[in-house]
């Protein structure tokens, strides 16, 4: 038994080193630094961030906690235009830096990127999607990427992770007032068997909340009634 079991030790060790090896760890502590620009900025315009969370934030960024506040919006894309010259720089000399490449959750970095950089979206969407369906990404990233595709296509989502907000006029009212859905959805009746596949841990219902949005499940043809109304 004694020898069995320093078999398994050797062999334990010798997987452990070979996954070291295989991991790119350079490029994965550039895609770490990367993700902190990208999702520190988000984190600190959420409504939900402590004032401390917010401080060290602003710290990180370098800036005044009051002066980050009037600022972060106008931040946003600089950081995104910045971390996008460098993924593509990245892809165009790795491919997609995949959970084999950089572990997790280096591996969503180009994902986040490219969602916030839409014009891109149409470009990369094939590798995100090869990324998925490899396991080199987890396949809920690739759904996000295909509804915001879809949508800036004007054609129905598919997982019904993307919203939208317009102002329109309101025809009871007869004033303006802000406007948000969740983009209509293709089959929506079975899209939460849909989530659950592609590896979503919460209902269309329940995301829509979290995004400040009751679930509505419009139809293309009644959101361009409400957002486009004909004029007599």
């Amino acid at each position: 038994m004694k020898i069995y079991a320093v078999l398994l030790l050797i062999v334990f060790s010798s997987l452990t080193t070979l996954a070291q090896k295989s991991i790119n760890f350079e490029l994965k502590k550039q895609l770490d630094s990367i993700l902190q620009t990208d999702q520190g900025i988000r984190e600190f315009v959420d409504s939900e961030t402590s004032e401390k969370r917010k401080d060290t934030l602003a710290q990180f960024f370098n800036y005044p906690k009051e002066e980050l506040k009037k600022q972060a919006w106008n931040i946003m894309p600089k950081i995104d235009s910045i971390n996008l010259k460098k993924v593509e720089a990245i892809i165009s000399k790795y491919g997609y830096p995949g959970k084999t490449l950089v572990g997790e959750p280096a591996n969503t970095v180009v994902f986040y990127v490219i969602q916030h950089n839409p014009s891109k979206i149409s470009q990369y969407y094939p590798l995100i999607e090869k990324a998925g369906k490899e396991g080199e990404l987890p396949f809920k990233y690739t759904a996000m990427m295909l509804d915001r595709k879809l949508g800036q296509e004007g054609k129905e989502q598919v997982y019904g992770t993307q919203v939208y907000g317009v102002m329109i006029n309101n025809p009871q009212t007869g004033k303006k007032e802000f406007f948000q859905y969740v983009i209509p959805i293709k089959n929506a009746k079975n899209v939460n068997k849909r989530r659950k596949k592609a590896g979503f841990d919460s209902t269309v219902e329940v995301n829509a909340l979290r995004l400040g949005i009751v679930y509505k499940a419009y139809t293309k043809k009644e959101i361009d009634k409400i957002v486009k109304p004909k004029i007599n």
